[in-house]
């Protein structure tokens, strides 16, 4: 099969939308597939996978980048094009980041409420937001593809915020390499990663990978740490033993700040990007990600994988999956740094993180990569099918009318002419 992946950054440490596309790219092209990739931007890696690169050059809008993938994929012309989110001619639109109009109104809920009627009023005017807005228009519009979510909430969002029927939405969780996020690798890397990062081995090592902090959580999660850290004066008890990691990120002197003043900077190690994050999972005790908006958070998974407890909201995806107090805390309100504290809390506890922990790892191994790649190939079959459905049913029209119009032009000896 020629399968085409469209996406703008064919680069996996750019975020969960790209390592999730090379991971896949790389299974399609272990089954035997003829992989082309129709992007921006190529990470130097690409070089050594066997890909057929289309880069789009000179493109600087989001329009820009979709008119443009539609012309090279109509040269193309392969047997199923599937993009990422970034365009509209395809056979099936998978957008990573769900409904930008989801995601536009869950943002709001990181503003004070006074302050959400006012943003929606300024975004309108952008040209940005205009520019989304065209964009939308089409990748949504009716014309034959099918949409892929990542978990039901994107579904539901489809239809709410977009109005798309539910027949042409088909729901496919993120699934994970289990094999490669494995609690076998705290064996290799655990100590030396503590070691490097100056972390004693009786700290509780709380973690988020994460790229744009504010949507992500980090400042709940900074809060939260605080108030952990904080001595508690009448009962005489220490700061607890807890040291945040924080994988991702830009302007990190501006987040060092911030938990400076928060009084816990000794307390928290910001590594920026990281092109390998399973040592930083086989470091960790714990893994949060109190995110304002998620589709199904890879992250989450891959943590889980790694045997971690985990701790995210219910606005996420990928809680979907999970079972509060079980392998999971679930967060109602990811601004609630209080609520977090107390979540956190319960896991430093090690005999909870153990539970919790292998009953995360438990749930992954029900969401692997190749499950996961299993279904979007369903998913082709399905367009495929149609195809050929269509098809039939244009080649069996056609015969109808061209039997219509012999029967006219000769009719039949039976025909009475005596009238005539």
């Amino acid at each position: 099969m020629r399968v085409a992946l469209v996406l703008e950054q064919f680069d996996p440490p750019r975020g969960g939308l790209e390592r999730w596309t090379w991971r896949f790219a790389a299974e399609l092209l272990q089954r035997g597939h003829e992989v082309h990739v129709v992007a921006k931007h190529f990470s130097e890696a690409t070089q050594a996978m066997p890909i057929v690169a289309h880069r789009l050059d000179g493109v600087r809008s989001r329009l820009g980048f979709a008119e443009a993938a539609q012309a090279k994929l109509i040269t193309l012309a392969p047997d199923v094009i599937h993009d990422m989110g970034c365009g509209w001619y395809c056979d099936v639109f998978h957008p990573h980041g769900g409904s930008w109009a989801a995601l536009t109104e869950r943002k709001l809920l990181m503003l004070p409420a006074w302050k959400r009627p006012l943003k929606r009023m300024v975004d309108r005017l952008l040209p940005r937001q205009r520019e989304f807005r065209g964009l939308l228009l089409r990748q949504y519009a009716d014309s034959g593809q099918l949409l892929v979510a990542l978990s039901q909430t994107v579904a539901d969002d489809f239809r709410q915020f977009h109005g798309v029927p539910a027949e042409p939405i088909r729901v496919v969780y993120n699934g994970v390499d289990t094999d490669h996020f494995s609690p076998q690798r705290r064996l290799r890397y655990r100590a030396a990663v503590r070691r490097r990062l100056g972390i004693a081995e009786e700290k509780v090592v709380a973690l988020i990978v994460a790229h744009n902090f504010r949507l992500k959580g980090v400042p709940t999660l900074l809060r939260a740490t605080s108030r952990l850290r904080a001595p508690l004066r009448r009962s005489g008890r220490r700061r607890l033993p807890v040291h945040l990691v924080v994988v991702g990120g830009r302007h990190l002197r501006a987040w060092r700040r911030m938990a400076a003043r928060l009084g816990i900077g000794g307390a928290v190690s910001f590594v920026g990007p990281q092109d390998q994050t399973a040592p930083y999972y086989a470091a960790a005790d714990l893994y949060v990600h109190p995110t304002f908006y998620d589709t199904c958070s890879l992250v989450v998974l891959e943590a889980a994988a790694s045997g971690l407890p985990v701790i995210t909201t219910r606005i996420n995806g990928v809680s979907e999956l999970l079972s509060h107090g079980t392998d999971s805390l679930l967060l109602s309100d990811p601004a609630d740094a209080d609520e977090l504290a107390e979540q956190m809390r319960v896991l430093l506890d090690e005999s909870v993180r153990q539970s919790m922990g292998a009953a995360a790892r438990q749930t992954a191994l029900g969401h692997t990569l190749k499950r996961n790649v299993e279904e979007i190939l369903d998913v082709y079959e399905e367009v495929l099918g149609l195809r050929r459905g269509e098809a039939l049913t244009r080649r069996t029209a056609a015969a109808r009318l061209k039997r219509q119009s012999q029967a006219v032009a000769e009719p039949s000896e039976s025909t009475d002419f005596r009238l005539l």
